[in-house]
């Protein structure tokens, strides 16, 4: 999980929609630590820190977290075979659509299994 915890990879795969990016992050990925990104859109106009505190971290199994908001996010890593499939959970916020919210969360995903699947560690 190297590439999870490597702050250089979470920029590259950390954004929703292609007029997005994250432009700084920070990552200490084990139980207690803490993270933060910033994702701003490409044009300047809009940007906003993302951060928590990560409550279980399990090699290749889970990583769950609470955000700073007190929203709560787990991650399942299920190994099969030669692929993995993640199943994430999230607690929606209030002013975003639920919909508008699994897109974003799903387009990050999508990011990251691009970034992992061509980068070797």
């Amino acid at each position: 999980m190297f590439y999870i915890a490597n702050k250089g990879y979470i920029t590259k795969w950390n954004s929703a929609p292609e007029d997005w990016h994250t432009t700084f992050a920070e990552n200490n990925l084990k139980v207690g630590g803490s993270f933060i990104s910033r994702m701003e859109a490409k044009d300047g106009s809009f940007g906003f820190d993302f951060g928590g505190t990560y409550d279980e971290v399990k090699l290749y199994e889970i990583i769950s977290y609470t955000l700073a908001d007190g929203r709560k996010v787990k991650i399942i890593f299920n190994g099969q075979r030669d692929k993995t499939n993640i199943i994430e959970t999230f607690e929606p916020e209030s002013t975003n659509s639920f919909e508008l919210q699994q897109k974003g969360w799903q387009a990050i995903l999508d990011n990251f299994k691009k970034i992992t699947e061509r980068t070797i560690i």
